[in-house]
């Protein structure tokens, strides 16, 4: 595989484009296409471990429905798309990566208008290791206050991965970095506690768990996974509305995501947190769950 840090358009093997497998950097795209002006463009990260892509299905699905939001049909059934990311892992011969699905309009129109484009399919697979690196990770990662908000869902489709509504987050990302931070967290447009650039957020109190409710962002299937594991031991998993100041009297914080994984945070902005037993038992829990079931 290629070395790390290597441009993404410069590895080695092969990408699954438009229904054939592609040599890596032949997969291209012209500078015209609707995508890239527009951001008509939905995506998928998934994991794979140990040569099993976790929740593929659920993925596919998404996908599928995130592509309905911005009003353009993939042209492939779910089975195939499936078959496509075990395909192309094969191809890569990858054990444990990283995977992305990605569906965009093409470059038959440029316009605002884009009933004739034709939809394209692309999936491309990688070695990929912890989003976050493992000393920052088990110590809790240190996340600033997000100037940008997660807009009002009546002007998005909030439900959808997206491509366009990832330009506020890496702007936010950008900016925490820039001050010293992993990460940065976001607000709903009402001023309350929303979620990270790229992942949901859980906190601990008294032993229960409480996460905002997903209305104006992405309902993670990471996320959903954890609150399952958690109710699987008796935690009770409190779904609400968080302002940000209660932050002060939570114990514990972390994201989920499928790049975090279960990752714990110790500091966002004036507040902090211990990495609690409850954290540490989810990220175990989560470590088994992804792991193929013999």
């Amino acid at each position: 595989m290629a070395a790390p840090g290597l441009p993404f358009d410069q590895r080695e093997g092969f990408i699954w484009y438009n229904g054939d497998l592609v040599p890596w950097g032949d997969a291209k795209l012209h500078v015209l296409s609707h995508a890239l002006h527009y951001a008509s463009s939905v995506f998928e990260g998934e994991r794979l471990y140990s040569g099993t892509i976790f929740k593929l299905r659920e993925h596919t699905e998404r996908l599928f429905a995130s592509a309905r939001m911005l009003d353009f049909e993939i042209p492939y059934t779910v089975e195939e798309i499936d078959q496509a990311c075990k395909d192309i892992v094969a191809a890569q011969n990858l054990v444990d990566g990283y995977v992305r699905p990605v569906a965009w309009r093409g470059s038959e129109m440029m316009g605002v208008s884009a009933q004739n484009t034709k939809i394209n399919v692309a999936i491309a697979a990688w070695e990929w290791p912890s989003y976050f690196s493992p000393e920052e990770r088990f110590k809790g990662i240190r996340l600033d206050m997000a100037i940008y908000r997660r807009p009002d869902p009546a002007t998005i489709p909030c439900k959808s991965k997206a491509a366009g509504l990832y330009m506020i987050c890496t702007l936010s990302k950008h900016a925490a970095e820039k001050a010293g931070y992993a990460d940065a967290l976001m607000l709903d447009h009402t001023g309350k506690v929303a979620e990270a650039t790229g992942a949901n957020v859980f906190f601990v109190k008294d032993g229960a768990l409480h996460t905002p409710t997903p209305d104006s962002f992405l309902d993670g299937i990471t996320r959903r996974t954890v609150i399952d594991l958690a109710r699987a031991r008796q935690v009770e998993v409190v779904e609400r509305s968080i302002q940000p100041d209660e932050m002060a009297d939570f114990e514990q914080c972390f994201l989920t995501g499928t790049a975090a994984e279960v990752t714990p945070v110790s500091e966002i902005g004036p507040y902090t947190f211990d990495v609690g037993d409850l954290t540490k038992t989810l990220v175990e829990d989560y470590a088994k769950e992804v792991q193929p079931k013999t």
